[in-house]
């Protein structure tokens, strides 16, 4: 067994104690029926069990519905309603897309995809450029990032292991058996190094995770959401090009694969605080590509600026 303590999760016979039947027959289960269906009953299934879960998961309905009215204030209540049943509808469908990515095979995967624009990060892989691809958490994120993958463009994502070493185990494989390697979210030293060396690393900044390594700034009309300083920190160590990168479901059942726009040349990247805002700019920029596909379930806005106040105040 390896001593790094980044090490990737490998298959032993532990992995099958009883205590772990559920989550392999789970998966088991998920890659029969992804592999069986055609993906227009994927798609209805998916958004039906989305549609359940509304029923039962008040408490996220109403998260998902207060981050609407903070976000967009001047939203008629009607519209703001339509993006969360929706929303709902496309996280149930999130399951079926998490099996569609981890067990179809390459050439069905490749049917749903299109290379809508993808110009700029080929540039900078074409030139051994490293590049901090900044995704959102797109409900449909995981085949964002095969399709990269299967596209030639993969690179190193940063994931958290999950704390049950079957799933861990499953999930490792399904992310990486696809063109791209992960990168434990704790491993800085690793992300600024596979930069320097010129690939890819997937970054997520739209979520408040807390106030450490965090500035106040502002996020659609809310003026102070926490927000990370890790793109800044990130970029600044590394000198790599920043691209913000989408692939958000068209009404067709297809992915739209985006990484077009390059914002190196005038981000600010020593000021932490002008620098978190300028990201958050482009981050609204993407989820307004389609609303209703953006993770709106997440306190978004838990964090106040101010630390006396009382966490996820603005949720009660």
């Amino acid at each position: 067994m390896s001593n790094n303590k980044y090490a990737k999760p490998t298959f032993s016979f532990s992995l099958l104690h009883p205590k772990n039947w559920g989550v392999w027959l789970g998966f088991g289960l998920l890659a029969i029926i992804v592999n069986l269906l055609p993906y227009s009953l994927l798609y209805r299934l998916g958004r039906f069990i989305g549609h359940i879960g509304m029923k039962y998961g008040k408490s996220r309905v109403h998260v998902t519905h207060r981050n609407l009215e903070l976000a967009f204030p001047d939203m008629s209540e009607q519209e703001r309603q339509a993006i969360v049943e929706d929303n709902f509808k496309n996280t149930g469908l999130a399951l079926i897309e998490t099996g569609i990515t981890w067990f179809w095979p390459t050439w069905r995967f490749k049917r749903i995809i299109v290379d809508k624009d993808t110009h700029m990060l080929r540039k900078y892989t074409e030139e051994k450029q490293g590049v901090l691809l900044c995704c959102v958490h797109a409900l449909n994120l995981e085949i964002t990032a095969r399709a990269l993958g299967v596209l030639g463009i993969g690179g190193y994502g940063v994931f958290r292991p999950h704390n049950n070493p079957a799933y861990n185990f499953i999930q490792y494989w399904g992310r990486t058996h696809n063109g791209n390697t992960l990168i434990d979210r704790k491993d800085i030293k690793q992300m600024i190094r596979v930069l320097r060396q010129g690939k890819h690393l997937f970054y997520l900044a739209d979520h408040d995770y807390g106030r450490n390594k965090s500035v106040f700034v502002p996020f659609f009309a809310v003026e102070d959401a926490c927000t990370t300083t890790g793109t800044s920190i990130l970029a600044y160590t590394s000198k790599c090009k920043i691209i913000p990168g989408s692939g958000f479901r068209n009404d067709q059942g297809k992915y739209e694969i985006m990484a077009d726009i390059s914002i190196g040349q005038d981000y600010p990247q020593k000021d932490e605080v002008a620098a978190a805002a300028y990201m958050n700019k482009y981050i609204e920029m993407l989820i307004l590509r389609a609303p209703s596909q953006w993770m709106w379930l997440h306190k978004r806005f838990k964090t106040m600026a101010d630390p006396q106040a009382k966490k996820a105040c603005r949720y009660q």
